[in-house]
């Protein structure tokens, strides 16, 4: 194993003192377990997003704090959900007085401790809203998850939902974009190698060299299916078939098409990919009206990618043309 670490067992404790060091408009609460917050909250009378999970993930979540997305995040250990306790400090440091909005990836461990958490933060009166995520059509059940996974779908309903909140809309509404957008989001990844565990020192699975995997989870959770290494028009209309058919989606509808690299996948190659996807959809009438290309939602070191559509209307069009301003996401301010 070669990886750019000192102690295994401090690569997050590592990894946020330098998210801090390189992003002075971010704070973290520094008691680990860490909560990473914009230097701004709480914002009075504004909703409040919180969201978090294991790490390993970078830049979700905490990639994403600043405005237009993100109050707080809350970095987990590698691949392990955050206990309760710094999800409630996180919402209560961020609680400016509208409530808080937790936006949870459907994994278990983050579900059941996003619940906890939101009960004690209800205990000491605090208004809060939980969205869980899961917009993966590859499996509906996992070793991780009862439903489908939460992928990267997630970046697309915390940039919206930020949005939401940025304008001033009410905790209710802000859910309700949340859960609108996470209704019209559907993903599918793959894995061209397994990803490595600092801790673990090893491969989380084997693949063989001519070997891919279908529908892979972000954890490395099994897929669909093996099989053979096939060029990459191949392998982009395997993953978008069934994406455009579970919504499904149709002529006539307005898409963001969002092509994820999983750690260690060049951009050269994410953008062959996005060729061809572009390239499938324009041939059933689906208007790819917003893009977004690149590595967002990862798998540590993981080789391959996920391909993510979400259904646009006007409204979800001007929320997520609305200015952003996080370490991974920016434009339009």
């Amino acid at each position: 194993m070669k990886k750019l670490i000192n102690d295994p067992s401090k690569v997050v404790d590592e990894a946020v003192a330098g998210i801090a060091a390189a992003h002075p408009e971010l704070r973290v609460i520094e008691d680990p377990p860490y909560v990473i917050a914009r230097r701004d909250a709480p914002r009075p009378g504004r909703v409040a997003l919180v969201s978090g999970g294991g790490s390993g993930h970078e830049p979700l979540h905490g990639g994403f704090v600043g405005h237009g997305m993100l109050d707080a995040a809350v970095p987990g250990p590698v691949f392990t959900s955050p206990t309760p306790d710094p999800i409630l400090a996180a919402t209560k440091a961020v609680d400016g007085g509208a409530g808080v909005l937790h936006i949870v990836k459907n994994y278990t461990g983050d579900v059941l401790n996003f619940e906890t958490a939101a009960e004690l933060a209800l205990a000491e009166g605090i208004e809060v809203e939980s969205v869980v995520v899961d917009d993966d059509v590859a499996v509906k059940d996992s070793l991780y998850t009862a439903g489908r996974r939460g992928v990267a779908g997630t970046l697309l309903v915390e940039k919206i939902a930020g949005a939401a909140a940025e304008r001033g809309d009410s905790l209710a509404e802000v859910a309700a974009i949340a859960r609108r957008v996470n209704a019209q989001v559907r993903s599918m990844g793959m894995a061209l190698t397994p990803c490595t565990v600092p801790h673990a020192g090893e491969p989380s699975f084997d693949l063989a060299e001519d070997e891919i995997e279908i529908g892979i989870g972000i954890h490395g959770e099994p897929g669909r299916e093996r099989i053979a290494m096939e060029p990459a028009d191949g392998i982009v209309d395997r993953l978008l078939a069934p994406i455009v058919e579970d919504l499904p989606f149709a002529s006539g509808d307005r898409v963001l098409l969002f092509v994820n690299g999983m750690g260690s996948t060049p951009l050269v190659e994410l953008y062959v990919v996005f060729r061809r996807a572009a390239e499938v959809l324009a041939a059933q009438g689906i208007e790819v009206a917003r893009t977004l290309v690149g590595s967002y939602v990862t798998s540590l070191d993981m080789q391959g990618c996920s391909i993510t559509l979400l259904r646009l209307d006007d409204a979800l069009v001007e929320l997520w043309d609305a200015p952003v301003q996080t370490p991974a996401l920016r434009w339009g301010r």
